[in-house]
């Protein structure tokens, strides 16, 4: 196997589903004039995810034999010493990620084939898919947290054009606005987070951030008895109690099952909730050295897993009983986050 994996190779992983996005968002709708028809959007689309997965299952075989990888593709600006870059960080946690979204989220192209026929969005649907996909995946594959919140960010857009897929519905637009609001509080918490990061380490670099652990561990909050470290994970565990619907940022997911049912299970169900999830395992060398928040992340998500499977249990509505239950898995990976597990 190889030792390094191919750059080309990586930027296609994201670059095929945006391909095929832009293609049947532009030449499938009014937009572009419907220059091309309903199968022709379907099958660009598919064909984007489909190579994507190969792909995310080919890093993946290579990364189990011992691959790595972690470079920066393009520097986007320099801001005094900060690099804002764009770059990719391959390992184990990344290529599994990879491999599940490109997976669930090429099932959910082909179901939605059968789901939408009769729909008048047909090619729009196929369109906004796609783009979750890529903008998914751009957060998973990123190498520095200007990238993931880019990712973080896009997948919340992409939500919430989703939700409100059927605008003309009163609850849908009520949904899909709910979901983006709790969202912006969860995500006002993870920039700050991420803006002390850069404060203090002056850099927004994964590898770079994790070098200068030691010497973050022992300062303090300004003006306070806090250590600081505990201030940020807590702020990043804010965005990700947002994004992955943690008590009490948890009331927009049952609500967003509004939108239609492939989308339930794309988002709500498998990937864009998983993400918050995915940032305080791929930031925990920096949780690590604080027991208060690992103390507050166990706390969160046994609440959570609790009272959501309750609240599951009272519920009437199929679609609302998977929403609960999904909260309440969710709820038992942030214990098992807050365990160090």
């Amino acid at each position: 196997m190889s030792a390094t994996l191919s750059a080309p190779l990586l930027l296609a992983v994201p670059l095929s589903p945006l391909a095929g996005s832009v293609l049947a968002g532009i030449f499938g709708t009014r937009f572009g004039g419907n220059l091309i028809g309903r199968r022709a959007s379907q099958g660009l689309t598919i064909l984007g995810v489909f190579i994507a997965f190969v792909l995310s299952a080919l890093t993946l075989n290579d990364v189990i034999g011992g691959a790595h990888f972690n470079e920066s593709l393009y520097t986007w600006m320099t801001v005094g010493g900060l690099k804002m870059e764009v770059g990719f960080l391959i390992d184990s946690l990344t290529a599994m990620m990879m491999v599940v979204v490109t997976f669930v989220s090429l099932m959910v192209h082909i179901y939605t084939i059968g789901y939408m026929q009769e729909d008048e969005g047909y090619d729009r649907f196929f369109s906004y898919i796609s783009l979750f996909t890529f903008s998914m995946l751009m957060l998973v594959m990123s190498n520095n947290l200007l990238q993931l919140f880019f990712g973080w960010e896009a997948v919340g857009l992409v939500s919430y054009l989703l939700i409100g897929f059927w605008f003309n519905r009163p609850s849908a637009v009520f949904a899909n606005m709910k979901a983006f609001l709790v969202n912006r509080v969860g995500d006002f918490g993870f920039i700050l987070g991420i803006g002390l990061i850069a404060a203090y380490t002056g850099s927004l670099n994964y590898s770079d951030i994790f070098a200068k652990t030691s010497e973050l561990a022992p300062l303090l909050f300004p003006g306070t008895s806090w250590l600081l470290v505990t201030v940020i994970c807590i702020c990043l565990f804010i965005g990700a109690m947002g994004k992955s619907a943690q008590f009490p940022l948890h009331v927009w997911l049952p609500d967003s099952m509004e939108g239609p049912t492939p989308i339930s299970a794309l988002i709500h169900a498998a990937t864009m909730v998983t993400a918050g999830i995915f940032m305080v395992s791929r930031m925990s060398p920096l949780f690590e050295l604080s027991d208060t928040a690992l103390n507050l992340v166990m706390t969160v998500g046994a609440i959570t897993a609790l009272f959501m499977g309750f609240l599951g249990i009272i519920q009437n509505d199929i679609k609302r009983v998977i929403a609960y239950s999904t909260l309440s898995q969710l709820g038992y990976m942030t214990v098992a986050l807050g365990a160090s597990a």
